[in-house]
Parts: structure tokens; C-alpha cells; sequence
């Protein structure tokens, strides 16, 4: 089941090696086995949190969330308020609060062995190779995804399937209120992947779409934050000149 909606093929035109099978966007990111979502810098924790739930709209069952409370403590409370206009009505939240990193690491396991459970999203210091190891075991054996968001120090080897680094951007404009909020954005990186080698690095601009329920590739956005510029002391601003690439 894709979770994610491409309405633009252009990010399909690297074309692996005939030996190496084709692969489909995203990687079954919040589909199947364990994938790592990490932050880009401090302070992007509860914008991952959002990115998770949005690419995995669609995936029906209960979504346990486990929370380690050093995270909580340094980034606050997850609003599910707001959570929820990232989900169907098919899909509710369990919530599970630890205190130490062993603590949530079987709270993870425990949620990926429940019957109950459809999707584990979890708020994690660290995770070593094996524990991510247990974690890619379980999960490969009851069928239930999960998803890790780790601070941005995150590095080193992983059993997991694929590492992204996701960071929020500025949402789309809002066309009833040109003063309100519009659709969520994120930059999505993905760091490594054992499924797709070949297609790390790539970068993805995505956009959340409150009619399929889903992820697309947002349209025409820059590389880089825009900057704006000051106006010109005298004579007429060119237009072209008040906005820049950072």
C-alpha cells in the first residue's frame, strides 16, 4: 500500500542498473519494517512526529506512540489535537510515556507483537545496532511497521531499512486566508537505505494533501529558504531582485 502520492514522475528519472529491481517511492516508509526519521537540526523533533502521521495516513489501526520522557522534557508534549487532521477515522492514537531508553525500546516490541497495534511511532534517545536488530526481527515477523524519530545526532550503523533526515518547511499559502496556514511541508532526505543504495541522497519536497489524505511532491519550491531583501533606496525595485536563494 503506497502511503505517499507522487504527482510529479521527474524524481523517477535515475534509473537503476537492469540488475538492481525497481523500487518504489518511498521505500515503504511507514508500510513495512523499520525505518529511522531523524532531525535535520535541534528543535525539529515534533515536526517528525507530523511527517510520520502523514505518510502513513492511510495505513489502518491503532498507532502506538511511545515517548521517551528526556525527549518530551526537551521538546514538550505531543498535541494530538492537531494530530489528527493527519489521520483517517479509522486510525486512533495510544500514547505510552518511559523513562529510559530500555524502557521504550520494549514498549516498541511489546506494541509490534500486539494485535491491536498497526503502526509503532516511536520518540527515541538512541538505538544501537542491536537493538534496531530486535526491532527489524520483530517487525519482519508480525507484519507491523514501525518508525523511530531520533534527535540529530543521530549517526552510525543501523539495521534498519532506511534513515531519513526530515526537517519542517514553510507551509503552503493558504488560499481562503492569505494571512493563515496552509498545507504542512517537509524536506526529506533519505541518508541511507539497504532496499535502494542507489537512491541516497535524494532530496524530496513534500506536501501534505488534506483531499487524498497523503503526501505529494510539492511544486515549484526552492533548494533553500528565501530571504527576503530590502527595497531599493531610490527609483523603481526591480521585482526580480527583492527575493534571493539563501
Amino acid at each position: 500500500m503506497a502511503t505517499f502520492n507522487a504527482n510529479r514522475q521527474d524524481i523517477f528519472k535515475l534509473k537503476p542498473s537492469p540488475e538492481i529491481p525497481p523500487i518504489t517511492f518511498p521505500f515503504e516508509f511507514g508500510s513495512s519494517g523499520v525505518h529511522e526519521v531523524c532531525e535535520t537540526q535541534h528543535g525539529d523533533l515534533p515536526a517528525l512526529f507530523g511527517f510520520s502521521l502523514a505518510a502513513s495516513a492511510r495505513r489502518r489501526g491503532v498507532i502506538l506512540h511511545v515517548q521517551q520522557s528526556t525527549l518530551g522534557i526537551e521538546h514538550g508534549d505531543t498535541l494530538y489535537a492537531g494530530a489528527e487532521g493527519f489521520q483517517s477515522q479509522a486510525n486512533s492514537i495510544l500514547s505510552v510515556f518511559t523513562r529510559k531508553g530500555t524502557d521504550a525500546l520494549w514498549a516498541i516490541e511489546e506494541g509490534i507483537k500486539s494485535a491491536a497495534v498497526g503502526l509503532v511511532i516511536a520518540e527515541i534517545a538512541n538505538c544501537d545496532f542491536t537493538a534496531s536488530r530486535r526491532l527489524v526481527l520483530a517487525s519482519s515477523r508480525y507484519g507491523v511497521p514501525v518508525i523511530l524519530l531520533m534527535p540529530y545526532m543521530r549517526e552510525g550503523a543501523t539495521a534498519a531499512k532506511a534513515r531519513w533526515r526530515v526537517r519542517p518547511r514553510l507551509s503552503a499559502n493558504n488560499q481562503f486566508d492569505p494571512r493563515g496556514l496552509g498545507a504542512a511541508r517537509w524536506h526529506a532526505v533519505l541518508e541511507r537505505s539497504r532496499q535502494a543504495p542507489h537512491f541516497a541522497g535524494r532530496r524530496f519536497n513534500l506536501e501534505w494533501n488534506d483531499d487524498t489524505l497523503s503526501l505529494t511532491m510539492a511544486p515549484k519550491l526552492a533548494a533553500h529558504q528565501i530571504e527576503a531583501r530590502a527595497d531599493k533606496p531610490s527609483g523603481r525595485s526591480d521585482p526580480g531582485q527583492l527575493l534571493r536563494y539563501g
